[in-house]
């Protein structure tokens, strides 16, 4: 037999006032009761903790040396009791997000304002990453979920579709392509192109897809990050090709974006999470103010 949290309660009201109709009327509890619940601690104990005279209540040796124990031990249990209702109720908590660049440094921040307005209580740590790594913090689960292209037929990963991003083309603004109202792969990769290194998944999915439809991509200037790659365009050193949600960036760097066909490359953007991993009440409700933001999306595996 093991000690309750009610045994520990009815000792701790004895030990605090040594009068049993005290003790009784603290916590609504009938004498008989209050004398069972003290006798099933004592047998879990395997001694007595209080010595009961008809004139007064007196704690043993052993019940003086449980007394502070006891206490911190309902201390313990009420603090884990409300600390477990405030992360359930989003009065606390935190969540770990790893997402790639250009949803990180773009369409992530407004959707973490709205987030933070609802729930300032709650912790949110973004590790933002190239999409291969997404993939491998939320497998290894070092992060709850992330935010990253669609993974292949063979993952064993749970995705949530947001958004379809197309890429579009990133020009300097003085370049003559910006008069031309959508452009070709053709026309793109004519002049220097400026693109992320590998292993990047925007590098892959563009020289894969290229190569589909007989088009070799040479590139002339390469770096690791977005931004980077924004300035290099805007500096008139070449062109490149990014997805859409980095469009307003790339335009306050100083690049134009224009539209982008022939081929037309585009991937599904989601959140991707460990399958049968059950969410915690904080990452449930990241994950419900990420769907509000793109409620056009649908959502796909669930």
């Amino acid at each position: 037999m093991k000690m309750t949290v009610r045994q520990l309660r009815a000792f701790l009201a004895v030990a605090h006032t040594l009068n049993f109709a005290q003790a009784s009327e603290r916590l609504s509890l009938s004498q008989p009761a209050l004398s069972l619940a003290i006798r099933g601690l004592e047998e879990a104990l395997g001694g007595a903790l209080l010595r009961r005279t008809t004139r007064r209540v007196m704690l043993t040796a052993e019940g003086e040396a449980f007394f502070p124990m006891a206490r911190q031990l309902l201390a313990d249990w009420d603090n884990a009791e409300e600390a477990m209702c405030q992360r359930f109720t989003l009065q606390r908590g935190k969540v770990s997000v790893a997402a790639m660049p250009s949803f990180a440094s773009n369409a992530l921040p407004p959707v973490l304002k709205t987030f933070r307005d609802c729930h300032s209580a709650i912790n949110v740590t973004v590790h933002d990453v190239i999409n291969e790594q997404v993939l491998e913090m939320v497998r290894d689960g070092r992060v709850e979920m992330g935010i990253a292209f669609e993974p292949g037929p063979d993952s064993t990963l749970h995705f949530t579709a947001l958004t379809n991003d197309r890429f579009v083309a990133v020009v300097p603004a003085d370049s003559p392509l910006t008069q031309r109202g959508q452009l070709s792969w053709r026309d793109l990769i004519s002049c220097d192109f400026i693109s992320l290194q590998r292993p990047s998944a925007v590098r892959l999915l563009l020289e894969q897809t290229l190569a589909r439809s007989g088009y070799h991509l040479d590139v002339a200037f390469e770096s690791h990050q977005l931004v980077t790659v924004g300035r290099m365009v805007a500096s008139g050193l070449g062109v490149s090709a990014v997805p859409a949600l980095c469009a307003r960036q790339m335009e306050e760097l100083g690049a134009v974006c224009l539209p982008l066909a022939q081929p037309v490359i585009e991937r599904r953007v989601g959140v991707i999470r460990r399958d049968h991993a059950p969410l915690s009440a904080a990452a449930q409700a990241l994950l419900h103010a990420l769907r509000a933001a793109f409620p056009a999306s649908g959502v796909v595996n669930e």
